[in-house]
């Protein structure tokens, strides 16, 4: 699977390593019996001239991040609405997700007998069927549920929810009611979870007239009556017989800002993107205006690529604010699935009246992924270009400075597809390249946890070299020479089990491996966004706690570092190999186990070392020499490290993993340090004033 390098000598391993690697493959059952292998340091050398700096700088949008609708990335995350399905339709869901929401939940079932869409439930079940499904009369979308009240107890509908009480007590609702007949009173309230005598907080509303009107209340719940990460229920009950008709809820707390959670901003805004991509597999369905207009108008429906609901209700204004909340610039993925050219040019027109920082001049995106035949309306090889040069042209025509992505294949199939892309290499400024990988799956069906841990940490490297062919064969295009370059729209390190990936410790090795790979291949691959902003490599939210994964950290420490310009940077130390590795990229060879790349920041006034030690077992100790750059006698130093490679972040635990801060003593010609293994290490020396 791998075989260790020595960088001085490409000899193959010596002795001393063979010694280590049988120790590596013995190392679970050492574990195990509470003792670790030793092995003797071998130093590193690390030689960084400031004063030869790379032909080109780094720009800031290869920091760029990506948002989907996809699990609760944008509702139940992002979004602050905390209702699902609020209203109140059915076909929101996959069979799939279906069958998952009952298995999780069974008392689910029983709300589907009685007529109500999931996941609302009864708020009594023993009183049995008082509701009424109705099509077409309705204040949003298509259905409503008719609730028929009895006289000597409330009858209504409830849902389980968790409120972010760790932060505020106070919520803002509305609902939509529509009069039958009886009385017209109804309740909204918080009630303690499958205990309905149990009201925490409540608001009466009239209904008045015999038509739809929409109704605005306030709740606040007393202090102490529900804990973090307790969940409650949200009812909504007519007092008394009457018959009303319900649609259209909604329940958000108060401090929301422009309808989105304020957690999420403050870590959104702290990660420094400077452009966010909306875009991915659902592009290839959406039709952007759908999602524009007042929002308890628009229509809810399937998101068809991930089969769950899609509210609309964030949308291209929705879009654009958060982008202005961050200071982040919109990337937006135009759908040439089932799209037209002249909607996708409405939207660019829409977007660039709303966008004031800067109208016109941005990122499009043409299509998503469009080789694959999950994609909805997908192209062939024989059509994309056509496809991809009538919408260029139909977005030119809008705005002639826009700058156009056009959809390439990734790194292992990428040359028939980006050949016929090419023949469009006029129009477009970018061919687009994913990398989701799937860390768990290895040609070697007997490798080790290590072994694939190694293989995994090593994807970066030949992810460059590949980069690099890619390049060559864009390059070699006579029109898309000095003109079309690769921008980098998706990337992920996923897997199941013991496997790094985007939520332990061990996927942000591989994001900072990943990320010095762009810097040092910036000039070929100027845009690139990590999957994504919310969820997966970014921020999560669950039962209603905003919380960071391991390379969530890994990604802010490096875009907040202000890395401009890439200086020569020579690194000795040992390497390894990896031969029947990653499905995707299964032999990478002469991979360092230390990885450094070093950059002057854009302020000039410092020199920042961006440092990843891949080994598994051994802290490496190192000599840094400095040329070209005086050096105050103090580097600052953050560190990202874990007891276990598996090690998470989580609602209970958002800190787990998470940037150490310390300091490096700096001499005259440089500094010794030592590099943790498996850990993250960020060196910034001030200039000497």
């Amino acid at each position: 699977m791998f075989r260790g390098r020595n960088a001085s000598t490409k000899r193959r391993i010596t002795a001393a390593s063979l010694v280590s690697l049988m120790l590596l493959a013995l190392l679970p059952g050492c574990l195990a019996q509470g003792f670790a292998p030793m092995k003797a340091a071998e130093e590193a050398i690390i030689a960084v001239d400031a004063s030869k700096p790379a032909n080109y700088t780094i720009p800031r949008t290869i920091f760029g991040s990506f948002l989907e609708p996809i699990g609760h990335s944008i509702y139940g995350g992002l979004w602050a609405e905390i209702l699902e399905n609020p209203s109140f339709e059915d076909n929101l869901w996959s069979a799939d997700a279906v069958r998952e929401m009952i298995t999780n939940r069974p008392e689910l079932a029983r709300s589907s007998q009685l007529g109500l869409p999931l996941p609302w439930q009864p708020l009594d079940p023993a009183q049995g069927n008082r509701y009424e499904p109705r099509w077409n009369d309705a204040a949003n979308s298509y259905r409503s549920v008719l609730i028929m009240g009895l006289s000597a107890s409330q009858v209504g509908v409830r849902q389980e929810v968790y409120l972010p009480v760790h932060r505020t007590v106070q919520y803002t609702g509305s609902l939509y009611a529509k009069y039958a007949s009886g009385s017209r009173a109804l309740e909204v309230s918080i009630r303690q979870h499958n205990r309905p005598e149990n009201v925490l907080t409540r608001a009466a509303i009239d209904t008045d007239g015999t038509d739809w009107r929409r109704y605005d209340f306030q709740l606040e719940i007393p202090r102490g009556k529900i804990a973090p990460f307790q969940a409650a229920d949200f009812a909504i009950a007519v007092t008394g017989e009457g018959r009303i008709l319900i649609d259209e809820a909604s329940l958000m707390p108060a401090d929301n800002i422009d309808g989105m959670d304020p957690d999420v901003i403050a870590m959104a805004k702290a990660m420094k993107s400077p452009v966010v991509r909306f875009g991915g597999n659902f592009t290839s369905a959406y039709h952007w205006r759908d999602g524009i207009g007042p929002r308890d108008k628009r229509v809810s429906m399937l998101n068809i690529a991930w089969g769950m609901p899609e509210y609309n209700t964030f949308g291209t204004d929705e879009f654009l604010r958060f982008c202005r909340l961050i200071g982040a610039e919109p990337q937006i993925a135009l759908n040439l699935g089932s799209g037209t050219p002249d909607e996708a040019a409405g939207w660019v027109q829409y977007v660039n009246e709303h966008w004031g920082e800067r109208p016109g001049g941005l990122l499009w995106e043409l299509g998503n992924e469009l080789w694959g035949g999950f994609q909805v309306g997908y192209p062939t090889l024989q059509r994309v270009a056509d496809r991809t040069k009538v919408f260029s042209e139909a977005v030119r025509k809008i705005d002639s400075n826009s700058m156009m992505i056009g959809t390439g294949g990734d790194e292992d199939s990428y040359h028939d597809w980006n050949a016929a892309q090419l023949t469009n290499s006029g129009s477009l400024n970018y061919l687009s390249t994913h990398f989701v990988v799937g860390t768990d799956r290895m040609l070697n069906p007997s490798a080790s946890p290590d072994l694939i841990t190694l293989a995994d940490f090593a994807l970066p490297v030949g992810l460059e070299r590949r980069l690099h062919e890619m390049y060559q064969q864009i390059y070699s295009h006579p029109q898309a020479r000095d003109r079309v370059k690769i921008a980098f729209t998706e990337w992920l390190f996923i897997g199941s089990g013991d496997v790094p990936r985007y939520d332990n410790m061990g996927g942000a090795i591989c994001t900072a491996g990943f990320l010095n790979m762009l810097m040092r291949s910036a000039d070929i691959v100027p845009v690139s966004d990590m999957t994504g902003i919310l969820e997966f490599g970014g921020i999560w939210k669950k039962r209603s706690r905003v919380f960071g994964v391991p390379s969530y950290w890994a990604f802010q420490m490096y875009s907040n570092a202000d890395a401009k310009q890439l200086v020569q940077t020579h690194v000795q130390v040992e390497k390894y190999d990896v031969e029947q590795g990653s499905s995707r990229l299964p032999s990478i060879l002469d991979v360092p186990y230390l990885d450094v790349v070093a950059a002057i920041s854009g302020t000039a006034d410092k020199l920042i070392l961006f440092c990843v030690n891949r080994h598994l077992t051994r802290d490496i100790p190192a000599r840094i020499s400095i040329a070209g750059f005086e050096a105050a006698p103090e580097a600052a130093v953050q560190t990202i490290y874990a007891t276990s490679i598996y090690e998470q972040n989580d609602e209970m635990h958002p800190l787990a993993v998470h940037p150490r801060l310390s300091s490096a003593r700096v001499e005259r010609a440089g500094l010794e340090y030592t590099f943790r293994h498996e850990s993250i290490t960020v060196l910034a020396l001030q200039t000497k004033r």
